[in-house]
């Protein structure tokens, strides 16, 4: 009996190792596919300019609002003279 069980579970070893190491997984291994663009939040460079054309306007309205306080101040600092 237990020679029956020992042969049964060699058969079962080799028939997992067949599915997890057979020539079936070779072809994955060989031909790898590139990652599918799907829509634009999928594509990095398509994110990085977005990301690029934001700090742009940011930097922009930030230069604008000085700009404003710096015109203010002067304005300030003329009534006081």
């Amino acid at each position: 009996m237990g020679r029956i069980i020992l042969l049964l579970l060699f058969v079962l070893a080799a028939y997992l190792v067949w599915k997890a190491f057979g020539p079936s997984t070779w072809k994955k291994r060989e031909v790898e596919q590139p990652r599918a663009i799907k829509g634009p939040d999928d594509d990095e460079e398509f994110l990085w300019n977005l990301e690029k054309e934001r700090f742009k306007q940011r930097r922009a309205q930030e230069a604008e609002e000085e700009k404003r306080r710096q015109r203010r101040n002067r304005g300030t600092d003329g009534e006081k003279d």
